[in-house]
């Protein structure tokens, strides 16, 4: 890029950033202190405030450096050009040790820069859409020297600031039925939601990992969605949209997953080969995105409210899985290599369903050894021998 033009990119960048409005204030950034000596990363899917968390965390700085690479002006910048981004910083703004990027991975080669910045003992915090891609390519960089940070669409908790409401299952069926997305909360447009969907399916992965078979990529990414809650095979996808390879049904799940599109849940086994080839759960990003996408979304309120709780699970904990033997229970987390807390919902409890439920949450408990155990549901508390049953709204505004 032209130098000049590269300048006059970066101080608009800066003018418009001045003038945003940046919205509420993200749980997440209780968690992140700009003090470590680690690059910080802020990975999520499209469209979640990755890029407005960015700068609520810029406007904690006198000084600083920002450049967002997803700015199509700057389109065509190489890591060549960086030494010319880094001279105007310093011409424009002064002597600065932090340096925000919004979407560098944008930028083949963008590892190196980072590298070298953190090895001259600057603060690099930067934004990121894949998982996998952000973690391989700093992993070669930068091993143990990263942080990083998972970012959602918003929680019920953020929900509520948004919406100016209070807590409770009149509010909570409002944001049952809408999701987390900030944008589509604004506008309550799902074709919103449908572009977002398109922009993951086509930037994230079809362009991404150069794929052909866009249609079926895009097919198996909608039937996934559909199923929410529901155990899903490898093999059972590959007869149904007739791949090749059961691996090829692997890989297409791994970038949805990478994309922080939806998320598998493994059956709980202590040999983890069988956890492997064991079934998986499905669980989308988001109510709202599922619904925009799935014409055969059916609505299922036991599966949503599952979908809910997982997601407030996964903001939490890395190790999430699904319990089942003679009984299944929806939740067992692992902690620190030891399993320590099953989780069971239920839309409605009731005569029909008691004892299933029940049974599922306390044959988790007894054969993992696990002593605290809770049964979540739409709207119902009580407590049914020694078993807990709470609101799911009440149990999210309790997480932390």
């Amino acid at each position: 890029m032209l130098s000049e033009n590269l300048k006059n990119i970066t101080v608009k960048q800066i003018d418009e950033l001045k003038l945003e409005k940046l919205g509420i204030k993200r749980d997440l950034m209780k968690f992140i202190s700009l003090n470590l000596s680690h690059v910080l990363i802020l990975s999520g899917v499209r469209r979640c405030g990755k890029s407005t968390l960015l700068k609520q965390l810029i406007k904690t700085q006198k000084k600083f450096y920002f450049f967002n690479f997803e700015d199509p002006r700057a389109f065509s910048f190489e890591i060549t050009d960086f030494e010319k981004l880094d001279e105007t910083f310093k011409e424009e703004f002064g002597n600065s040790d932090h340096y925000f990027f919004d979407e560098m991975q944008n930028v083949i080669g963008w590892e190196r820069i980072v590298r070298g910045l953190h090895d001259k003992k600057k603060k690099v915090i930067l934004t990121g859409s894949n998982a996998s891609l952000l973690s391989r390519d700093l992993g070669t960089k930068l091993t143990g020297r990263h942080i990083t940070f998972e970012l959602f669409p918003f929680s019920y908790k953020e929900w509520l600031v948004f919406r100016q409401k209070k807590a409770g299952v009149e509010s909570f069926k409002d944001y049952f039925n809408e999701g987390g997305f900030p944008e589509f909360l604004k506008q309550g447009r799902y074709e919103i939601l449908q572009e977002l969907f398109e922009d993951i399916i086509t930037r994230d992965i079809i362009t991404k990992y150069g794929i052909r078979e866009t249609k079926i990529i895009k097919e198996m990414a909608i039937y996934l969605l559909s199923n929410i809650s529901k155990e899903i095979s490898f093999n059972s996808l590959k007869r149904l949209f007739g791949l090749g390879s059961t691996n090829t049904a692997i890989t297409y799940v791994s970038y949805y997953e990478d994309s922080y599109l939806l998320f598998t849940v493994p059956k709980f086994d202590y040999s983890y080969k069988k956890q492997l080839v064991n079934p998986k759960k499905i669980y989308s990003i988001d109510i709202g995105l599922s619904k925009s996408v799935s014409a055969s979304f059916t609505g299922d309120m036991g599966r949503i409210l599952e979908n809910i709780v997982f997601l407030a699970l996964r903001n939490k904990y890395k190790e999430i899985f699904y319990f089942k033997e003679d009984n299944e229970c929806d939740f067992v987390i692992r902690k620190m290599g030891k399993v320590s807390k099953a989780i069971q919902v239920c839309y409605e409890l009731n005569e029909n369903n008691k004892e299933r439920e029940i049974n599922g949450l306390k044959e988790a408990m007894d054969k993992l050894s696990i002593e605290e155990g809770i049964i979540l549901t739409f709207n119902q508390k009580d407590n049914i021998n020694n078993i807990l049953v709470k609101p799911v709204w009440e149990w999210l505004c309790e997480q932390k």
